[in-house]
């Protein structure tokens, strides 16, 4: 009988930090609500695709600090995904959760990097693109399946949007 409760304590324990994590996410998502504005829609014609990757969405932070996820408006969610370039900006399309533009115009900075929230590596395996949305400063992060193409993500961006 003293098993009994034993695992029924755990059990009840557990199911307690699944609902403080449950509400924690719903609180910073109304939170966050109010800060970021929603992430623009994909155009209906976008224009001609420069360069496509697939790969895995990993998670939007507030640019210069990997840690802070954005979780509002389904932004939180890691998901598989398909990144395409066209001349007015990157169509982010992700299975199960919305999905969103990058004005070309917005973005601010491309790089490799090894860490962004939820994920980190022991090399440069994610391409992060810092952009600008309101007043926010947000980096996107993507592991894609063929680290080969982030050099002409990296060029693509640089020479038709200004970033660095």
């Amino acid at each position: 009988m003293e098993r009994l409760w034993l695992v029924l304590a755990i059990v009840a324990f557990f199911l307690l930090c699944l609902w403080g994590m449950y509400v924690g996410w719903r609180r910073k998502a109304r939170s966050q609500s109010v800060q970021v504005p929603p992430f623009p829609a994909i155009p209906d014609e976008p224009g001609d695709v420069l360069l496509e990757s697939t790969g895995l969405y990993v998670a939007t932070t507030t640019a210069g600090n990997w840690q802070d996820r954005i979780v509002t408006r389904g932004a939180g969610l890691r998901t598989g995904a398909v990144w395409r370039l066209h001349g007015g900006g990157i169509a982010v399309e992700r299975g199960g959760a919305p999905d969103f533009w990058l004005p070309r115009d917005a973005v601010t900075g491309i790089r490799r990097d090894t860490k962004i929230a939820g994920k980190v590596m022991g090399t440069d395996a994610l391409l992060v693109i810092t952009w600008r949305l309101g007043d926010a400063d947000l980096d996107t992060g993507f592991r894609g399946d063929d680290l080969d193409d982030y050099p002409q993500w990296i060029e693509q961006l640089k020479i038709k949007g200004g970033a660095q």
